[in-house]
């Protein structure tokens, strides 16, 4: 029986990236504290094991050191004014798998000479947010009384996707690594990132997270795209004390184009409930009630004492909500969404015309069988 020797610190580091405990290791290899320790080294299909169960390179395992594991984009996530520590491998592996979709799909524009975007870095920090939220919305068309007009929140959200599409960007929404149930994509680390490109603009959105706060993270990743910036954000609707700059500022556009502060301070009713008002003006906006609270205090109607009661009440109440809530879905829906309309239409275009292997394919689409291909091609209107 082989053994392979593995230095102690790799293995700690090794659990540590993957956030898993050191006795939930000791229930699946049960001499573990023993491989710490020096003790006995793993077999090699124990340590083909371990390194699956860790979700980390099998050849990092023989390495005399743990390896520096930079992120590929400016990390502009901060919790009272602190860096984050290092990423898990479930959003380094979702970057890694973005950026390789928006690569594909960049050399897919040029040879078909779609043009660049002129929107993408047409802003700058210097820009009053109020009118890059205006820019935005004239690219897009999302309006207020569109989504006055939607039924729910999630109808708000897919024709906010659709909108972005139409205009060119690639939105991308999943709550786990690729289609593993077993990887869920966790909030407290991140809420969404960008890749900035002039013809394969790309938003990633944690599905984790409710549709209303989606619709969020999905304006505030849009003018990160407007600024030509990207980044890997962990902001809600709150007012931002401790982040960069740019954060700050993306922060009050995603608010000015979700809800305008105008047609905020025209929907106050004197003496109505708080309670009310948030339900009501979430309704019409079809956005969290965290938005609007925040857009409340911007237009004085709370004092800050009483938004942060309001705010920590209300953070509360949708954590429960949120734990009470089941997934689910229509499985070709889901995985369009995962990978973007556009997106899943040009790689199936590209495949047919044999540009793209089928192999390539599955793997950027994350499905296996030709079936379930030709199936995602008749759902974009590819196929027949």
């Amino acid at each position: 029986m082989t053994r392979v020797e593995v230095r102690p610190e790799i293995l700690n580091w090794a659990v540590e990236r993957a956030r898993m405990a050191p006795d939930d290791m000791q229930s699946r290899f049960a001499k573990f504290p023993e491989w710490l320790e020096g003790e006995v080294h793993p077999t090699l299909k124990q340590l083909e094991n371990f390194a699956k169960a860790v979700h980390v390179p099998i050849g990092y395992l023989f390495l005399s050191e743990p390896p520096d594991e930079p992120l590929p984009i400016p990390d502009f996530r901060t919790v009272d004014g602190r860096q984050l520590a290092r990423p898990s491998p479930n959003l380094l592996e979702m970057i890694y798998a973005c950026q390789e979709r928006q690569s594909w799909y960049a050399d897919f524009a040029r040879l078909y000479q779609d043009p660049e975007l002129g929107f993408v870095g047409s802003a700058t920090l210097d820009m009053p947010p109020e009118d890059v939220a205006g820019r935005i919305h004239a690219a897009l068309g999302f309006s207020v009384e569109e989504r006055r007009d939607c039924g729910t929140w999630t109808d708000a959200l897919r024709l906010f996707i659709r909108q972005a599409d139409q205009a060119g960007i690639l939105v991308m929404i999943s709550g786990v690594v690729f289609s593993s149930n077993n990887r869920p994509l966790d909030i407290e680390e991140f809420r969404g990132f960008a890749l900035v490109d002039h013809r394969a603009p790309l938003v990633f959105i944690n599905g984790s997270d409710t549709k209303a706060a989606q619709m969020f993270t999905l304006a505030h990743e849009l003018a990160h795209i407007w600024l030509g910036a990207s980044a890997l954000s962990n902001a809600s609707a709150a007012p931002l004390t401790g982040y960069r700059r740019e954060e700050v500022w993306c922060n009050k556009v995603a608010a000015e184009l979700l809800a305008p502060l105008a047609a905020v301070r025209a929907e106050i009713r004197d003496g109505e409930v708080l309670g009310q008002t948030l339900s009501r003006l979430a309704r019409h906006f079809k956005v969290s009630t965290l938005v609007i609270l925040r857009r409340l205090l911007d237009a004085g109607a709370l004092d800050r004492p009483a938004f942060n009661t309001a705010w920590r009440v209300e953070v509360e109440r949708l954590r429960e909500i949120k734990q009470r809530s089941n997934g689910g879905g229509d499985f070709y829906r889901t995985t369009l969404s995962r990978v973007s309309q556009r997106f899943a239409r040009a790689l199936v275009v590209s495949t047919l015309e044999g540009q793209t292997l089928y192999r390539d394919a599955f793997r950027m689409l994350g499905v296996k069988k030709t079936e379930t291909f030709n199936n995602l091609g008749r759902e974009v209107g590819v196929m027949m």
